[in-house]
């Protein structure tokens, strides 16, 4: 009977690729664990199997000497047969599933060596089941891959990568992009670990930027041969995305070849991603333009860039201003990821409003000013400095310095006003009015 079960487990490894020593180590480990459980041994249980003809022998261990002091744990112990008459029934079961599983791992680990590597390709897959977490795709025979659509709110840490408008039926054909790979080896799983090891190792996305790129690259032969770049991408999955494009080549016009004749390229596109809208635009190394044309189809007058904060100031004409921002703010936000400024969005009147309110207030501060400088005395003395009294009312002067409007000099005034009546001081008089006598007595 142990030889007729290594027989077919020679077999079994042959047609499955397993090598026959690993399954016989496995094996040998499930079954001292279960023996150690069925026959309540304190210290477990060493199981070999004999490589030529099958028997199987169960050992119980007994410790030997002291334990570690530390630990408390035995290093040396004593292997006491215990055998039980039946192996071979409890064997069968434990090969079949350590078969099981070993087969499963390697097909893991054979799909992973395969797919690492291939993380942003786009790959094509039949819906074989939809379940209200994941859809899983069939990418060719014995190779799965997993569409997942979690609700974060009821399964934390999950991902959600598919459009919320999208729903897929059994033998449905769509395209996706590959975003992760699980190692079946792995010890500490960084994707999500709710069933991992019953779920498809390849995980796929909808809702990646980079499908759209990869769905150019299959309907545009430029994009594909790299003439024409794809420079940024931002999207809304499932509902509208907007994709930059420049050439490498001046004469060929980016914007054309992603449209293609009579929009057949770009439609194909919207197809797949079932009615998304996709708006091409041409990408430019200058900020205000790239701007300009991230808002597209809207009309811009004027775009006033602030590189070092990322802040775009945006005009456009009084019928284009619901365009330029969209439905619920959709085509400014779209084009503020597609260009990585923050776009504050402004009509031609209230910039003409905001300009002529702005030009007031430089007027009323202008004219502050010139009210504070006028208020101030206008006398400079020998040194240079101006006077810090306010001028009289109607004058350019103080009371101290208001001679000098009429050209005195301000000493003459202090002495004039200084001098009293009757101290020798000369008076006015009118010279005409005097008589002049040659009669010396006249005089006296």
């Amino acid at each position: 009977m142990a030889s007729e079960m290594m027989e077919a487990l020679m077999a079994l490894c042959q047609e499955k690729h397993i090598d026959e020593l690993y399954l016989l180590d496995r094996l040998e480990q499930s079954l001292a664990k279960s023996y150690a459980e069925v026959l309540h041994l304190e210290h477990g249980a060493k199981v070999t199997i004999d490589r030529t003809t099958g028997n199987i022998y169960v050992y119980k261990l007994v410790p030997v000497g002291e334990p570690d002091p530390e630990t408390g744990e035995y290093e040396d112990f004593e292997e006491v047969d215990v055998t039980p008459k039946d192996t071979s029934r409890v064997a069968a079961m434990h090969a079949k599933s350590e078969i099981n599983a070993i087969v499963r791992n390697a097909a893991r680990q054979q799909i992973y060596e395969e797919f690492q590597d291939r993380v942003g390709d786009i790959i094509t897959g039949t819906v074989l089941q939809t379940t209200p977490d994941f859809t899983i795709l069939k990418i060719r025979e014995g190779v799965e891959a997993e569409l997942p659509h979690f609700d974060p709110r009821r399964v934390e840490g999950e991902r959600n990568e598919t459009p919320r408008n999208e729903h897929y039926r059994h033998g449905d054909r769509i395209k996706a992009l590959i975003i992760d790979v699980r190692d079946p080896n792995a010890q500490t799983p960084t994707g999500p670990v709710k069933g991992e090891h019953s779920r498809p190792s390849i995980v796929v996305s909808r809702t990646h930027p980079g499908l759209i790129r990869r769905l150019f690259e299959l309907e545009v032969p430029e994009v594909y041969d790299g003439v024409v770049e794809v420079e940024s991408i931002a999207r809304e999955p499932g509902n509208r995305s907007k994709v930059a494009v420049s050439s490498l080549e001046p004469r060929l016009d980016p914007v054309g070849a992603c449209v293609g004749p009579k929009g057949s390229r770009v439609r194909t596109v919207v197809a797949e991603l079932r009615g998304e809208r996709v708006d091409v635009v041409p990408w430019s190394d200058d900020p205000a333009t790239r701007v300009a044309n991230a808002l597209s189809p809207a009309k811009v007058t004027r775009v006033i860039v602030d590189p070092e904060h990322t802040y775009a100031t945006v005009i456009v004409p009084d019928d284009q201003l619901s365009l330029a921002i969209g439905k619920e703010g959709q085509n400014a936000r779209l084009a503020a990821r597609l260009t990585g400024y923050h776009i504050d969005i402004k009509s031609e009147s209230l910039a003409r409003g905001i300009i002529a309110k702005m030009a007031a207030k430089q007027a009323e501060a202008d004219s502050l000013v010139d009210a504070e400088e006028d208020a101030r005395c206008a006398h400079v003395d020998e040194n240079g400095n101006q006077c810090r009294n306010h001028a009289r009312p109607g004058s350019r002067f103080c009371g101290q310095h208001a001679a000098e409007e009429n050209g005195e000099t301000t000493e003459a005034v202090v002495e004039a006003t200084a001098a009293p009546a009757g101290t020798g001081a000369f008076e006015d008089v009118d010279m005409d009015a005097v008589e002049v006598s040659d009669d010396p007595d006249s005089l006296i």
